[in-house]
C-alpha cells in the first residue's frame, strides 16, 4: 500500500517537473522569434527571415532532445506551443506586415492577423489530436513561417516580388495550416530507425544543396514541402477511396454469394 502511495506521488512529482534542457532550448527558439520582430521593426527583413529559419531549426531539437532524456512533460509541450506561436505566428506576421502589406492597409492587416489566428488554432488542435503521429493535419506552423521566410530571402536573392504575391501567399498559407490536407511528418521514430542511413545521406545532400545558393535553395526546400504535402495527400486519398471501393465491392460479393447459397 505505502509503495503504491509512494509511485502515484513519484508520477505526480514527474507530471509537476518542469525539465531544464527541452525547455531552455524552446526558450532559445522564443528568443530567436522575438529578436526576428525587433529586426523587423528595424527594417531589417533578411535578418528577421534569417531569425524565423534558426528557431525553426531550434525548434526542432526540443521534443527530441525531451524523448533522448526521458524528460517530456505537459509543461514542455504546453510551453513550446506559446512559443510557437510568437516565433512562427506573430514573428512571420508582423515581418511580412512591415515588409509588404501594409500598402493594402486593412486588407495587409487582416491577412497577417488571419495567419497568427490560423496558426493558433493549428496548434490548439495539434495539442489535443493525439493521430497526428506519421503525418500533420494543416500545414504545420512552422513551415508556414519557414516559406515567409523563405520568400524575403528569394526576394533579396532576385530582387522585388510584386506586393500582392505575398498578400495572396498569406491568406493561402493561412488557410492551409487550418485545413484537412495531411503533410507528411519527419518525426515517425519507427521510420528513422529502419532508414537511419539512407535519411543521413539525404540530410547531407539537402544541406549541400541548401549551402550552394541558400536564399534560392530555402524558399525551393519550402515550396517542396507545401507542394509535396498536397500531392502527398491526393495520393493518400486516392488510395484510400480505392481500398474503399474494394472492400464494398467485396462485401456486395459476399452478399451475393450468401444470397445464391440461400437459393
Amino acid at each position: 500500500m505505502k509503495r503504491s502511495v509512494r509511485d502515484k506521488n513519484r508520477r505526480e512529482k514527474k507530471k509537476r517537473a518542469v525539465p531544464f534542457l527541452p525547455n531552455f532550448i524552446t526558450t532559445m527558439s522564443l528568443f530567436c522569434g522575438f529578436y526576428s520582430i525587433m529586426f523587423s521593426l528595424k527594417g531589417n527583413y533578411y535578418m528577421a527571415a534569417v531569425l524565423i529559419l534558426i528557431a525553426g531549426f531550434i525548434d526542432g531539437l526540443d521534443g527530441r532532445v525531451a524523448r533522448a532524456t526521458n524528460s517530456t512533460s505537459e509543461f514542455g509541450k504546453q510551453y513550446d506551443s506559446l512559443s510557437d506561436a510568437i516565433a512562427f505566428g506573430v514573428s512571420p506576421a508582423i515581418m511580412a506586415y512591415l515588409w509588404k502589406l501594409s500598402l493594402y492597409g486593412r486588407f495587409g492587416f487582416i491577412a497577417c492577423f488571419l495567419f497568427v489566428a490560423c496558426g493558433a488554432l493549428r496548434l490548439a488542435r495539434f495539442n489535443i489530436d493525439t493521430t497526428q503521429y506519421t503525418s500533420f493535419k494543416g500545414l504545420p506552423i512552422p513551415a508556414a513561417a519557414a516559406t515567409v521566410a523563405g520568400i524575403v530571402l528569394f526576394s533579396h536573392e532576385i530582387g522585388a516580388v510584386p506586393s500582392w504575391t505575398i498578400l495572396v501567399g498569406i491568406y493561402i498559407l493561412s488557410f492551409m495550416m487550418v485545413s484537412n490536407i495531411r503533410f507528411p511528418s519527419f518525426k515517425h521514430i519507427g521510420y528513422i530507425k529502419a532508414h537511419p542511413f539512407q535519411l543521413l545521406v539525404a540530410g547531407l545532400l539537402v544541406l549541400v544543396v541548401v549551402a550552394l545558393n541558400p536564399e534560392v535553395m530555402i524558399f525551393v526546400v519550402s515550396m517542396t514541402y507545401l507542394v509535396g504535402g498536397i500531392i502527398y495527400d491526393s495520393i493518400r486519398y486516392l488510395r484510400e477511396r480505392s481500398r474503399e471501393k474494394k472492400e464494398i465491392a467485396e462485401t456486395d460479393h459476399e452478399n451475393l454469394t450468401k444470397e445464391d447459397h440461400h437459393i
